[in-house]
């Protein structure tokens, strides 16, 4: 016998409870960014009644459907379906969540739950559009915490495992929760496979220069003859440069210096409490400007081609700035790899940075301090929840396993702290008031800079997933910069969508140079896609600027700038 209607009374008030509950909760919560924004009084409406009396009454008829299958389902057949995971769901694919008519049902109900939250959340009416992003991005962490593959109760792969291996696998599953304690985060890669100038930054080299902030590399020629401008890379401080030099097969580092540049990269020290006073000027002086010297001296070069990737490229294109303002052109062409100069469209990371984080961080860390690695590293792990976070606590602590050696993820665990005044100072400057964008806003090193005066031609690479830095929001940059500018969109997200080797010939890029100084969707309507990787059409682009070949350098450095020790250095391997 179905599930009558008066029957199902109880539960239709519970709902409605409940309803009501996520409602005034959303409504408190919008209310909130309004007042954040420096709105007074309540702006937020609730949703148009009658959309959301649509949305509850599918709802409720969607779970009845669900417990009238369950309680009409013959013996031996499965559970009606009502709603399936997106395709890219990896956490039901185990077949053990259809063939238990019980644990589907606690599958489709969590799928229903999860689909009315979201779609509550868009009924909201939001004057502003960063405090619905805000609620969309906290209903995510929200759906993806309470997902049954989290728990053990609810997890059917756990009951499988644990009667197959006879506890074995909780036995194995609190050991892991016990060493990630130690840790204080969750193990995503087995950490013991890697090491770093051992299997990972393995491309030969030496440190010819350090100062408190900075070791730079020069890495040996592998061809009879080089491009006689070298190469500069500046990686991002937040994380460390080997992301770019993981392994032979899929090194940018080695491909570039294998492409007949002599090439030169800024490795980050790992901020201590030393350092804890450096600020953003500091690491313009310290970092990009003295590299960039000392590469022309020992090149014997008046200019250098520069690559910057992520922070490492706004921090390298405000140096350029900052040398402008100066009257000194250094530099013959810019390459950025999904960069933000415009942060109107900051991404999920600039949801949460507002007047009154900021303050607190400035009190806290503003005048001295240091922004720790590991909140840095969960803040973008909660970026990809389900990916970095729960993926890993149901296999680690459920299952009992150990994560699988994976180059990429050892990276993304290896984290590094940040000087507190120059964390403030970014925060505030760019992300919040996002003064770069705006000539002669903002003074940097003594100077006011604008990115206009950059007059470098430049190659700017964003990538179609990128929820870091969005494609749109890197082709911006494209319209602040004073050189003419060539803009490539990859496939895939921020660390993907580069670390995308030639020798694979794997995913696409598109390219439309008919249409520069246009609007990002103009750009992509007549943009062509080319199969393979970008980095050969990077390549190409940069002969242009190489001004002929010479005979590859024999030795490192020169008399003034010798080999301190082989590649990839000492601050690359300090832990935070």
């Amino acid at each position: 016998m179905a599930f009558s209607s008066e029957s199902f009374a109880p539960a239709t008030q519970m709902f409605a409870q409940v309803s009501a509950t996520l409602v005034q909760g959303i409504m408190d919560f919008l209310d909130s960014q309004t007042s954040v924004a420096g709105v007074t009084g309540s702006s937020q409406e609730l949703p148009d009644p009658e959309h959301f009396a649509q949305l509850q009454k599918r709802f409720l008829d969607q779970h009845q459907q669900l417990w009238n299958g369950m309680l009409l389902r013959k013996e031996d057949e499965p559970l009606v379906s009502v709603i399936e995971a997106d395709s890219g769901d990896r956490r039901f694919a185990s077949p053990e969540w259809r063939s238990s008519p019980i644990y589907d049902y606690v599958r489709q109900a969590y799928l229903l739950n999860s689909q009315f939250i979201r779609e509550l959340v868009e009924l909201f009416p939001a004057s502003d559009g960063k405090a619905k992003d805000r609620a969309r991005f906290l209903a995510r962490q929200y759906i993806d915490a309470l997902s049954p593959a989290n728990f053990a109760a609810t997890n059917p792969e756990f009951i499988r495992l644990a009667l197959d291996t006879q506890g074995k696998c909780i036995t194995d599953g609190i050991n892991n929760l016990i060493g990630d304690f130690g840790k204080g985060r969750v193990s995503i890669s087995d950490e013991s496979a890697f090491e770093v100038g051992g299997n990972l930054a393995m491309t030969p080299g030496s440190v010819i220069f350090e100062n408190e902030l900075i070791q730079l590399i020069q890495y040996a020629p592998t061809t009879a003859k080089t491009a006689q401008r070298p190469l500069l890379i500046v990686p991002p401080c937040i994380n460390k440069f080997y992301v770019l030099d993981l392994q032979p097969e899929n090194s940018f580092v080695r491909y570039a210096v294998e492409q007949g540049n002599t090439v030169f990269l800024v490795s980050w020290r790992n901020p201590k409490d030393e350092q804890g006073h450096l600020n953003w000027h500091d690491y313009l002086e310290n970092g990009p400007i003295a590299a960039i010297n000392i590469v022309r001296e020992i090149c014997n070069f008046d200019q250098v081609n520069v690559l910057g990737w992520c922070v490492g490229g706004t921090i390298l294109t405000s140096a350029l700035a900052v040398l402008a303002a100066r009257g000194e052109d250094r530099v013959a062409s810019l390459t950025l790899l999904t960069t933000l100069l415009d942060y109107s469209e900051a991404g999920e990371l600039g949801l949460f940075i507002d007047e009154e984080s900021i303050a607190e961080r400035e009190a806290e860390m503003g005048k001295g301090g240091l922004m720790k690695g590991g909140e840095l590293s969960s803040a973008f792990s909660m970026l990809r929840a389900n990916d970095l976070v729960w993926n890993y606590v149901a296999s680690n602590y459920l299952k009992g396993r150990t994560p699988p050696a994976f180059d990429l993820l050892y990276w993304n665990s290896d984290s590094t702290n940040l000087p507190g005044p120059f964390a403030c100072w970014y925060l505030r400057n760019l992300y919040l008031e996002n003064a770069l964008r705006v000539p002669e806003k903002l003074e940097m090193c003594g100077v006011k800079v604008d990115l206009g005066r950059v007059q470098a031609p430049n190659y700017v690479l964003a990538a179609r997933e990128d929820h870091i830095v969005p494609w749109k929001a890197a082709y911006l940059g494209t319209q602040l910069l004073g050189g003419e500018s060539r803009f490539v969109l990859g496939a895939s997200g921020h660390i993907a969508g580069v670390i995308n080797p030639a020798s694979k010939n794997k995913r696409s890029f598109w390219l439309n140079t008919a249409q520069q100084g246009t609007t990002a969707d103009n750009w992509l309507l007549d943009a062509q896609e080319h199969k393979g990787s970008w980095w050969s059409d990077w390549s190409d682009w940069l002969k242009q600027f190489s001004e002929g070949e010479r005979g590859a350098r024999k030795k490192p450095g020169n008399a003034k700038y010798k080999p301190i020790e082989p590649a990839p250095g000492r601050y690359v391997k300090e832990c935070a």
